[in-house]
């Protein structure tokens, strides 16, 4: 992950590229990104179908901007941004576009998987069930990583569906390597990955240049995704410096899909977490 200091860079890059070879050999992966599920649900669900995906023109980019200091960590729990969005989804079911998953939200059922995971025709740099998304996300990547391309922006799929069973094995091999209170710093542990709900990719430039440490934040395929994903529904999950607020480090290459609607008003209101749009409480360690 992504230090938001010199030191915390330094020690994120190397213990990154020192578990790369135990990461590719659990399941295809590159690496693991963490993601977890937070507290009670504001938003109340629906069974309205999941909002589509828009053209890359219909909606004006909008680079998402971050505090100049971290927040605290005894964030207070706020109402919704997204209630006045026309359409509303469920914050804790894992089929959801909107479901919240951290360090106080697991999934549930903690060995949730999706019913409909496709391989997206995009670049992809992993095999297996990395290659995979859910259909609406895969759909909107589709859209994205051609948009890009139209930009002169190479992306691939560095890191796409991670089953329970993967996140056990990863999860597991962190806590053997490191020790169980530094590896919750690293992974997520198995049930609290968003990974798990085909929702969430990992991307990368093709070329391998700083993938997965903090200097990929400054890559062209990052700096593209920050300013334009949410025009397809993405938004970067782990914004720097808000670590007290997701339980993660910065991390540019994961991106998480909640629809065009939702992403675009957190980019037009300047929101950067899932926690503040979605009024629900932080979660920077396990409940």
């Amino acid at each position: 992950m992504c230090h938001d200091c010199v030191a915390g860079r330094r020690t994120a890059g190397a213990s990154r590229r020192s578990f790369a070879r135990f990461l590719a050999a659990g399941a295809g992966l590159t690496v693991l990104a963490a993601c977890t599920p937070v507290a009670p649900e504001t938003v109340a669900p629906s069974s309205s179908p999941v909002p589509a995906v828009t053209s890359a023109s219909g909606v004006p980019a909008v680079e998402s901007t971050t505090a100049a200091a971290a927040p605290s960590a005894q964030v207070p729990v706020s109402p919704s941004a997204a209630a006045a969005l026309p359409r509303q989804f469920s914050l804790t079911d894992p089929a959801s576009p909107w479901v919240v998953v951290n360090k106080h939200r697991p999934l549930s059922p903690a060995d949730y998987a999706p019913a409909d995971l496709v391989r997206p025709n995009v670049n992809l740099a992993v095999s297996g069930e990395a290659a995979l998304l859910n259909s609406p996300t895969a759909a909107a990547a589709e859209t994205m990583f051609a948009a890009a391309a139209q930009d002169g922006v190479v992306m691939t799929l560095a890191s796409g569906y991670r089953s329970y069973g993967t996140q056990v094995v990863t999860y597991n091999g962190y806590v053997a390597a490191r020790g169980q209170a530094d590896a919750d710093t690293a992974s997520a542990r198995p049930g609290y990955s968003e990974h798990q709900t085909g929702w969430a990719l990992d991307i990368g430039d093709g070329g391998g240049a700083c993938g997965f440490d903090s200097c990929f934040a400054d890559q062209p395929a990052a700096v593209w995704a920050k300013a334009n994903g949410h025009r397809f529904g993405f938004v970067v999950r782990y914004p720097l410096m808000f670590h007290p607020i997701t339980g993660y480090y910065y991390e540019p290459w994961h991106l998480r899909y909640i629809g065009v609607e939702a992403a675009t008003d957190m980019a037009n209101r300047g929101i950067v977490t899932l926690e503040e749009y979605f009024g629900v409480e932080a979660a920077p360690g396990y409940a």
